[in-house]
């Protein structure tokens, strides 16, 4: 399972899924921290990686193109950084690990978890 870490999240989370054994790369790394979600969506999709936001709007692109891909882990919280969330995340890449490989939306928010299996 390999992470895109989207720009609107801290470069941070690199760190804390490598420190868990999790391929995970930061958006800015490889693309522009201004780059259209349409770009980070196109480019998680031709290598098979799973984008990792705190932005809506790939839920939205997914919808839109009615894909199976690429798969989206949405954190919907306050505080979306590793301290706070990490050990949940963990948690939900090993719970719905075989939605996400084949495509799926997972969010994350403070009173309820989902999965959505694509396309949506």
């Amino acid at each position: 399972m390999k992470i895109l870490v989207d720009a609107c999240l801290t470069p941070d989370w690199v760190i804390f899924f490598e420190g868990h054994g999790v391929d995970s790369i930061h958006w800015t790394t490889i693309g522009a921290c201004d780059a259209e979600d349409s770009e980070i969506f196109s480019y998680a999709l031709d290598r098979g990686w799973i984008v990792f936001t705190h932005d809506l709007d790939f839920g939205t692109l997914l919808a839109q193109t009615k894909s199976d891909g690429p798969s989206v882990i949405q954190a919907r919280v306050e505080d979306p950084t590793p301290e706070i969330i990490g050990l949940l995340v963990l948690q939900l890449l090993k719970q719905f690990q075989r939605e996400l490989l084949k495509g799926a939306i997972v969010t994350l928010a403070a009173n309820k978890n989902k999965v959505r299996v694509l396309p949506i």
